[in-house]
């Protein structure tokens, strides 16, 4: 393992077992947006919207720094056996600062996506541990004229897949950096703000993970790239006084990302929906988030029953709620709840449940 990997493990090692929850994506990222939905395509959560939408961090006034991370609590069941990857940490860290001269930038690491399942030793599900991992780093670059602004966030993205079942013996994960990028624009006319986004799909690969799995369980053909989809999405943001509303729509294409299309997954329409009341050193958020499971029926069984146990993606609402608290005018508190109802799906002899809550709390500091 090179240093780079060693160092990059390290910091992923927080967010064992990961739980993303459109499809294995995270609904949003960040203590702000993950109190509203996860919307943030025409809102500004300030620094944390480096990913969401590039353009947006033209509204931080000097420099803003915001770290925290979200406690995952997810709870799957299949065939009557609990999973016992229960409980992870997702560390989240995002700088911006304006340049001047309509000129912004920044820097950030971002758990972003991820899933796994525990049924070691129970003699049930075939045993089955998965573990997927994927944590970006990225430098936004944003320029803003008047009430346009255009970003564009590089990325690199770690990822790290490990799968155990039956009496295998793996040589424990395999990892890959990759490259890939998010770019955006922003319109603002009065109390109104538009968004739109673009982000590329990035192709992983895990030496020797997903053909020997597939391969054991008779599919033939798969290789061990999974690459992850790319997304459009658009937004709108409406402010009245001390109150804001939000909606943002996102398609996320997995019948043609590499891998995922292999395994039957559909594409996604996200649906996003938050609200924020801001009142001078405090603020309130709720929201709601809402996406068909990528999960369907396939021809192949088999597709089926190692989807459900071992990438068991059905979650599709979210109700989100969440506020901040400045102590003063450089330095904030955000935290934000979000709870995924009980979905249970039941396909080719085996029955998913899954349901998720979890606590995200995030410290800003302004200079």
């Amino acid at each position: 393992m090179t240093s780079q990997f060693k160092y990059i493990a390290a910091f992923t090692a927080l967010s064992t077992a990961l739980y993303a929850t459109n499809g294995d994506h995270l609904i949003g990222l960040g203590a702000k947006a993950r109190g509203m939905g996860g919307v943030g395509i025409a809102m500004s959560h300030g620094a944390e919207s480096a990913l969401a939408n590039p353009a947006m961090i033209a509204l931080v006034k000097s420099t803003e720094i915001s770290f925290g991370g979200t406690m995952f609590m997810p709870n799957v069941e299949a065939n009557g056996e609990n999973s016992k990857a229960d409980i992870s940490v997702i560390p989240e860290i995002s700088i911006a600062s304006n340049l001047g001269n309509g000129f912004y930038t920044g820097i950030g690491m971002w758990g972003t996506a991820g899933m796994g399942v525990d049924y070691r030793d129970t003699g049930k599900n075939d045993n089955m541990v998965t573990n997927l991992q994927l944590m970006q780093f990225g430098v936004p670059l944003v320029y803003q004229t008047g009430s346009f602004s255009i970003g564009i966030t590089p990325l690199l993205q770690y990822g790290a897949l490990d799968i155990n079942y039956l009496s295998s013996t793996t040589k424990g994960a395999a990892q890959d950096l990759a490259f890939g990028y998010n770019t955006g624009i922003a319109y603002t006319l009065s109390d109104l703000t538009i968004g739109a986004v673009y982000k590329s799909p990035i192709k992983m690969h895990y030496s020797g993970q997903i053909s020997a799995f597939t391969s054991d369980y008779g599919l033939s053909g798969i290789g061990d790239d999974l690459e992850q989809p790319e997304e459009i999405g658009a937004g709108i943001a409406y402010k009245m006084g001390l109150h804001e509303i939000a909606v943002d729509y996102k398609r996320i294409n997995w019948s043609k990302a590499i891998g995922y299309k292999d395994f039957g997954w559909n594409n996604q329409d996200v649906c996003a929906f938050g609200y924020e009341y801001n009142k001078n050193n405090w603020a309130l958020r709720a929201g709601y988030n809402y996406a068909k499971s990528p999960i369907q029926n396939n021809a192949n069984a088999t597709i089926n029953q190692l989807n459900l146990i071992g990438f068991p993606a059905i979650i599709t609402s979210h109700y989100t709620v969440g506020g901040s608290y400045a102590f003063n005018k450089k330095i904030s508190f955000d935290g934000a709840y979000v709870y995924a109802p009980e979905k249970s799906e039941t396909l080719s002899g085996v029955t998913t449940k899954h349901t998720q809550s979890s606590i995200s709390a995030q410290l800003t500091i302004n200079f």
